[in-house]
């Protein structure tokens, strides 16, 4: 295993609340592998862990879980066994959980879950930081930062236990509790944009971004009002087509860069195709799926990111019936395609979805 780090276990972080669907897909996921295990989490922990049957298989097969193919998870990490510290000297009990796990580690990482309970650990985090990475270094299980090495994870649900893990290079986020932090955008007139700046940064990343949204596109934004993801894309130089019977807000009016329809979203096609399509309309995931996936079939749309907006109950099972309907209908039209699917923090009863034809 990547440096000498034996795991016993997986380990995610999640939206609390959305326990049941990322436990879901790890029993999902880990059965392709062929590997049997159970479930261990609480009622909006903030995290799941998947403990296999036979450690031995697992060990040998733990790298090929894929963190891209997680819909609900923020970080995968492979883990250890819990550590209990107790209070006087937490200290030495990690240092000796640690000892076998030879490394060394790109970086140290001390998170919680995003809870009241979990953002409460912080200021014990600044102050245990400082010393455990001494200690680590000193011992040689911790390198200066390199992209290619694993990266350790303590995570922590209380002052008193936590669980030691790695995280693999190109396998893993790379922001400290898969969060990205967003600021809000003075301008922008709704908090919505900050789920499309998200989507762009976890979905395509720094690169494909660059190759795939350029200045002077054009795109449509169905369901705009008032202007969230239009603004994030209008201030990425594209062109904008706004569709919403509401009004836009802010700077968007009058913007030489956005054409405002009030024409109904489900009705409205373009005279010529767009490169990018996006949609945040309150509707049924599954009308949705079919929507966005018939504009790429019908070629008006190269690509879309739009969100599915989750039922309360069988939210696991609502989004493989989506899939469904987007795959079955790209297929039909003879179009390839990429889907990438994630529920990113600024999303709530939601998922968003990157999707591409090729």
């Amino acid at each position: 295993m990547a440096a000498n780090f034996t795991p016993a276990s997986l380990l995610v972080y999640c939206r609390p609340g959305f326990e049941p669907e990322a436990a879901a897909e790890l029993i999902d996921l880990t059965c392709q592998l062929g590997l049997d295990g159970r479930i261990d989490t609480g009622v909006d922990a903030g995290y799941v862990r998947w403990l296999p049957d036979e450690p031995a298989s697992f060990a040998r097969q733990a790298g090929k879980l894929r963190f891209e193919q997680l819909m609900f998870a923020r970080q995968l990490l492979l883990a250890g066994d819990w550590i209990d510290t107790g209070e006087q000297d937490r200290l030495t009990p990690v240092l000796s959980a640690l000892a076998p796990h030879a490394g060394p580690f790109a970086g140290l990482w001390l998170e919680g879950p995003d809870t009241n309970d979990g953002k409460a650990l912080s200021s014990f985090f600044k102050r245990f930081q400082p010393k455990l990475e001494t200690c680590l270094t000193e011992s040689g299980k911790l390198t200066p930062v390199d992209e290619r090495r694993p990266r350790l994870h303590l995570f922590w649900t209380d002052k008193q236990r936590c669980i030691p893990g790695i995280a693999l290079a190109g396998n893993r986020s790379d922001w400290p509790m898969g969060i990205p932090r967003l600021k809000m955008p003075f301008e922008a007139p709704s908090r919505s944009t900050l789920k499309l700046a998200e989507a762009l940064m976890v979905l395509l990343g720094e690169q494909e971004l660059r190759e795939r949204m350029r200045a002077g596109q054009r795109a449509v934004d169905l369901g705009a009002a008032p202007g969230g993801w239009t603004w994030q894309l209008v201030n990425r130089g594209l062109r904008v087509t706004a569709i919403d019977n509401g009004p836009l807000k802010g700077s968007l009016v009058g913007d030489s860069l956005v054409q405002h329809l009030r024409v109904d979203g489900f009705k409205y096609r373009p005279k010529k195709p767009v490169d990018w399509l996006v949609c945040d309309m309150v509707e049924k995931p599954a009308r949705i799926a079919q929507l966005m996936a018939s504009w790429l079939a019908d070629g008006d749309a190269r690509q879309a990111i739009f969100n599915l907006k989750l039922p309360m109950k069988k939210r696991f099972d609502e989004i493989h019936k989506c899939i469904g309907i987007i795959e079955d209908t790209l297929a039909r039209s003879g179009k390839g395609h990429i889907l990438r699917i994630r529920q990113l923090y600024h999303d709530r009863e939601e998922v968003t979805c990157f999707l591409a034809r090729i």
